[in-house]
């Protein structure tokens, strides 16, 4: 099919042989690679491709699945635009008369106007920072006070703990006892906050897998154990930190942070062009220069029509928006130190609590 002076094709139930290498390309973005699909379990016999070609050249790939009278794209992190967005609709709605629903999910939605009815909420954030070329030059663009306190902690690290050292393990070189290790630091960390860590033995197992296929370990070691590790996958020239942990009885070293910045110092060796923090609005992330872009959900609708009869889907998308930004709201009002915001997220963190405990909350008949 030609649209707009493209060419178009469709590959039902099929990824063709240059998927892989094209999506690493096109996006840069894990949560966009047939790695990620494959050990996260995204791809199944019924994934289609999308595929734009303007003359030879591949422009856009979307990975899709359709289900009665819906599609959902896999592809997430990857930035749309009204043009993209319109001429994927437009292909679907043409191509399959049934369908009246295409979902986005996680996504760069710089959209403004599209000739279709559709929704958009904030689903979570990316914190990315742009890599220069040298270590040294990423070094001297941190703020004064933050480039102080590296040098600082990092002289009192090596002089405190002469066996101080960093390691990075790449690909087949990562092994199971790297990422259990990393894994516990983060479970005593969390613990350390009152929180409870989501990785548990099949994350551990997949996190494995990605580090081993697309990733490197970076690992602080001091007496020989694992102190503080980043777990890191990468897409095309870009590094995604999927895990960060460190021991909290090094918390008054900044271990946590040291570790993170000499990984991103060994993305850039490596040739990185972008270093995502991920979702997670913490502190330090800002402080080593990531700057947030919002990950949106989309929902397209053939029709106004179609929009009211999917209403189920209308509701839901618009109550996990104000869901979302409730969230922001609560975080941001406890790092203010709002009391109402501080005691709304304690009453929800101990209602998540007894839920992992096997609570059950149920409605007592009024006496």
């Amino acid at each position: 099919m030609i649209f707009d002076g493209t060419t178009i094709a469709c590959y039902e139930h099929a990824i063709p042989p240059f998927v892989e290498a094209e999506l690493h390309r096109l996006y840069g973005n894990v949560f966009s690679s047939l790695a990620q699909f494959r050990i996260y379990g995204g791809l199944s016999p019924a994934t289609n491709t999308y595929v734009v070609r303007s003359g030879e050249t591949i422009t856009t790939i979307f990975l899709f699945t359709r289900d009665k009278d819906r599609v959902h794209v896999l592809n997430e992190g990857i930035r749309l635009d009204d043009a993209e967005v319109t001429r994927f609709a437009d292909y679907v709605f043409k191509t399959w008369r049934g369908v009246g629903v295409i979902t986005f999910r996680a996504v760069q939605a710089d959209i403004h106007r599209l000739p279709f009815a559709h929704q958009k909420c904030n689903h979570s954030e990316d914190i990315v920072l742009d890599l220069p070329a040298s270590a040294d030059e990423y070094t001297a663009s941190l703020g004064k006070r933050t480039r102080k306190n590296i040098r600082y902690y990092m002289s009192r690290l090596t002089r405190n703990y002469p066996t101080f050292s960093y390691r990075v393990y790449s690909k087949d070189e990562v092994g199971p006892q790297h990422i259990k290790a990393i894994a516990a630091l983060n479970h005593a960390r969390m613990a350390d906050k009152n929180k409870q860590s989501d990785i548990d033995e099949e994350e551990v197992r997949q996190l494995t897998s990605m580090a081993r296929e697309c990733g490197m370990v970076g690992v602080i070691m001091i007496d020989g154990r694992i102190c503080a590790g980043a777990i890191c996958s990468q897409s095309g020239p870009n590094f995604f930190l999927n895990v960060i942990g460190h021991d909290p009885a090094y918390d008054e070293d900044r271990i946590g942070t040291l570790c993170c910045y000499l990984t991103i110092c060994e993305s850039i060796a490596r040739g990185g062009k972008e270093f995502h923090f991920l979702w997670g609005r913490y502190e330090y992330k800002f402080l080593l220069l990531g700057v947030l872009r919002d990950l949106d959900n989309l929902v397209i609708y053939r029709s106004s029509v179609r929009y009211l009869l999917n209403s189920n889907i209308a509701l839901r998308t618009a109550a996990r928006g104000v869901m979302r930004r409730a969230k922001l709201w609560l975080d941001e009002g406890r790092r203010e130190g709002h009391a109402v915001a501080r005691h709304i997220s304690a009453s929800l963190e101990l209602l998540r609590s007894l839920k992992r405990a096997g609570f059950a909350l149920v409605n007592r008949p009024a006496k």
